[in-house]
């Protein structure tokens, strides 16, 4: 499997309402549910709507589109990670996953997975 980087920095925000959220920005992950509002952005995108939030993310994305039928992929990297007590937050869209770790486990998290023979494309870090 090929994990590529991602260069921005992530925030995990709660808002209040969707105003100010510009939808043609790349690297947005909105939910809505009964109970709240919650977006994944770039942290310089992060809107005035916001009550709580969680700045110092990295993200890094499973390379190429995943089949529907495809069973443990996430399963495999969050146990691998999760056994050096690297947490996670994971994001899936229609054709991937993308799993986000606290800036400071980055390089561990890359290593590790690295090490457990999965190509690790970098981009460089902004």
């Amino acid at each position: 499997m090929t994990i590529q980087t991602l260069s921005q920095m992530f925030t995990v925000c709660r808002l209040s309402d969707l105003s100010g959220i510009d939808l043609s920005i790349p690297f947005q992950f909105l939910s809505v549910t009964d109970r709240e509002l919650s977006l994944v952005c770039p942290t310089e995108r992060v809107p005035a709507a916001t009550v709580e939030r969680e700045d110092g993310w990295r993200a890094f994305r499973i390379a190429g589109q995943l089949d529907f039928s495809l069973v443990g992929v996430i399963s495999a990297i969050t146990t691998l990670l999760a056994s050096r007590k690297i947490g996670v937050f994971v994001v899936s869209t229609f054709e991937t996953d993308y799993v986000l770790v606290k800036q400071e486990h980055q390089e561990a998290a890359l290593s590790l997975l690295s090490d457990a023979g999965h190509d690790v494309e970098r981009e460089p870090l902004r």
